[in-house]
């Protein structure tokens, strides 16, 4: 699947977000900082993934709607990228 640039920026920029989200999870554990703030980090880290992994089912979605027969996958193929995230 080729995505346009502009939009593969924008999938790695919420990618290192998250690890960088990530890795401050990691220190506020070490830090044995609250439990209510673990989670809302954590959370935040849940979201930032989500939202890259929308970002790349959207993607094949324009493809396939753009190429049609010859989309480089199927509909299934997407519904299952798609729920696999949900």
């Amino acid at each position: 699947m080729n995505i346009e640039p502009t939009v593969s920026r924008d999938i790695v920029m919420r990618l290192k977000r998250a690890r960088g989200q990530l890795d401050g999870v990691i220190n506020m554990i070490d830090e044995e900082r609250s439990c209510s703030d673990v989670v809302t980090q954590l959370a935040a880290v849940s979201k930032a993934l989500d939202r890259a992994g929308f970002k790349i089912v959207a993607s094949g979605l324009q493809q396939c709607w753009e190429h049609g027969e010859d989309a480089p996958m199927t509909r299934e193929e997407l519904e299952k990228l798609f729920l696999s995230l949900a």
